[in-house]
C-alpha cells in the first residue's frame, strides 16, 4: 500500500491507498518539531484501529509546505515503514504536467498536487480553491498545467488581525451569517469576514477567467472549505480528496517512469 503525507501549516493529512482504494486517513495537528517517533506512535495506533498494520506499506511520498517537518516525516518512512519516500520538489520526481511559472522550485507542493489531482477529474480549465491558512486559487490550462494562480490570506489569519491590530474588537470564531447587514459588532464582523472572502473569491475567478480567455471549472478543497459549500454558485464542485489524489498519480508516475 501507498502511504501518501502532506503536511501544511496547520495539519498533516496522512492517507494509505490500496491502488484506488482509500484504506485509511488520518490527520493531525502540525508541529515542525514532532519527531518520527511521535508520528509513529499515534499513526500505529489509529492504523490498528482500522484493522491496517505498519507492513502493509510498501510505497511513501510526501509533500510538504512547512520544510522543518521534512526531517522527522522522511526518517518516519524510513525508519518506521521501510520504505525511502518520494517528495514532491525535489531533483528528479516528475510531475506529469508541466510547471508553467517562472520560478517552479517555489510552488508549494500541495498547490501542485492540487493541479494533478483536479486535471484526473475534471475536464478542461480549472481554478482550484484551496481554503486554509492561506486561501490559494491554483490555475490548470486545457492541456493539465499548473500555469499560476493568486495566495491570499486565510479566512482565519483575517480575523486574528483584525482582532489583533483593533482595541476594541473581539477575536470571534467564523459562523456563515445570513446576512451581509450586521446589527451587532460580532454579526458585522461575521458579515465582513465570511461575506468579505466569498467577494474575494468571485472577483478573482472572474479576473483569472478574463486573463484565461475561457470558462474554468471551479473547484473548492482544504480544511476550511466545507464553510463555503452553497455559498457562491461559482463554485461547481467540493473536492476534500484532490491533493491526496495527486500524490497517488504523481507516485504512480515515477513508478512507471522511474528516475
Amino acid at each position: 500500500m501507498l502511504l501518501a503525507i502532506n503536511a501544511n501549516n496547520t495539519n498533516v493529512k496522512f492517507a494509505l491507498h490500496d491502488g484506488d482504494r482509500l484504506a485509511g486517513e488520518w490527520r493531525i495537528r502540525t508541529e515542525p518539531g514532532r519527531t518520527a517517533d511521535e508520528y509513529v506512535a499515534w499513526l500505529d495506533h489509529l492504523m490498528t484501529l482500522a484493522g491496517l498494520a505498519k507492513g502493509d506499506v510498501d510505497a511513501s511520498i510526501i509533500a510538504t509546505v512547512v520544510p522543518q517537518a521534512l526531517f522527522h516525516l522522511r526518517l518516519l518512512c524510513r525508519d518506521h515503514f521501510g520504505s525511502e519516500p518520494l517528495v514532491l520538489g525535489e531533483p528528479g520526481v516528475e510531475l506529469g504536467i508541466g510547471v508553467l511559472v517562472d520560478r517552479p522550485a517555489e510552488v508549494g507542493a500541495d498547490r501542485l498536487a492540487n493541479a494533478v489531482g483536479g486535471h484526473l477529474t475534471y475536464p478542461g480549465a480549472l481554478i482550484i480553491v484551496d481554503f486554509g491558512t492561506a486561501t490559494t486559487l491554483d490555475v490548470v490550462d486545457t492541456a493539465g498545467n499548473f500555469v499560476g494562480g493568486v495566495i491570499a490570506a486565510g479566512i482565519n489569519l483575517s480575523l486574528e488581525a483584525l482582532h489583533m491590530t483593533t482595541a476594541s474588537l473581539p477575536r470571534i470564531a467564523i459562523d456563515p451569517p445570513a446576512r451581509a447587514i450586521g446589527k451587532d459588532t460580532r454579526a458585522a464582523m461575521q458579515a465582513g469576514i465570511f461575506w468579505g472572502h466569498v467577494g474575494l473569491v468571485e472577483g478573482l475567478v472572474a479576473r483569472i477567467e478574463a486573463e484565461l480567455g475561457t470558462p474554468a471549472t471551479v473547484i473548492s478543497t482544504g480544511g476550511l472549505a466545507p464553510l463555503f459549500v452553497g455559498a457562491t454558485p461559482v463554485i461547481r464542485h467540493h473536492d476534500p480528496e484532490i491533493t491526496m489524489r495527486g500524490l497517488v498519480a504523481i507516485h504512480r508516475h515515477n513508478r512507471r517512469f522511474p528516475r
